[in-house]
Parts: C-alpha cells; structure tokens; sequence
C-alpha cells in the first residue's frame, strides 16, 4: 500500500469511494466541494494495485479568535480493506504533513476511544467548542505543543459544511 496525496486524475475514484463508504453522497460532496473552493488542504489516498483504497481530508477550521487549525473529516477506507491498519497510516501521515505545513492543532468528530490512541482528547477540556453538538466526540490534538488554542470557544469548519445538515 502507498500513501500519497490526490491528484487531479484520483477525483472520480475518491468520489466513489467516498460514496460507498458512507450512507449518503453527501460526503463525497464535500470533498468535491472543498476542493472546487480551496479549502481541501490536504487530500491523501491510500492505493494498493493500482486501486484508491482509502482516502483522508484535512480542511481549515477556526476560533472567533482567529485562531486556525485543521479538521479532519473525512476518514474512508474501501470495506474490502477495512482493519489492515489504513486509516491508522493516512491519519499518522496526514498529521505528519499538517505539522510540517505549519498548522499547530487539528479537531475532529469522531469517535474518542479510536481517535484518543492519535492524540486527540475532548475538546471541552481545552474550552473549545463545536457547531454541530459534538460533545464528547468533538476532539483536539496538539500538533505543535502549546499551540491549542486554548478557551477560544466555538471552532467553525469549512462553510461546505454546512451542506451536511449539521
């Protein structure tokens, strides 16, 4: 398996993936849409013969602050090569690569004991918030140590999505 990030060609086969991974399109239309505004920061594929296999999204988040980090969303990994530890390398690399890019912190929704093992704890504990009534779910990972930004309240993700309905 290689990870690497998207190119212009992979659009198509990340949109299918993304498609089949989860119940709706709607994801698959995120991802479409972040890219067509700028906002796909970062876009990493999983490919194993040949074939997109997994896919990973990071997209600007930010404080009233002005504090901005990463969100990382969406996270899909094709059903026939689930629990070979993909996903685990597109986040470990993706977080890698959003440290490198100068980004301090990353949040996430997700569920807390699978994203806790990459660094993430509940955001609440550092006085941030989420628009979509996370709670626990709602996840902060220091990537640059001290960077968090602490007490900043409300984190507002890209506009696209709020095509997801929240």
């Amino acid at each position: 398996m290689k990870v690497r990030p998207e190119t212009p060609d992979d659009t198509r086969a990340i949109y299918d993936l993304l498609a089949a991974c989860f119940p709706t399109q709607d994801e698959a239309r995120l991802v479409n849409s972040l890219r067509e505004s700028g906002r796909l920061l970062l876009s990493l594929v999983a490919e194993s013969d040949g074939r997109i296999v997994g896919h990973l999204a990071f997209s600007p988040v930010n404080t009233a602050s002005g504090a901005t980090g990463v969100g990382l969303a969406p996270v899909s990994v094709a059903e026939s090569h689930r629990r070979q530890g993909i996903a685990t390398t597109l986040i470990r690399d993706g977080m890698s690569r959003c440290r490198t890019a100068g980004y301090g912190w990353a949040v996430v929704l997700g569920e807390p004991n699978y994203y806790g093992r990459f660094g993430f704890r509940p955001a609440a504990t550092c006085g941030l918030s989420d628009e979509y009534g996370g709670g626990e779910a709602f996840q902060v990972c220091e990537l640059v140590p001290s960077a968090i930004p602490l007490g900043a309240g409300l984190v507002r993700y890209a506009s696209d999505f709020e095509a997801l309905g929240g």
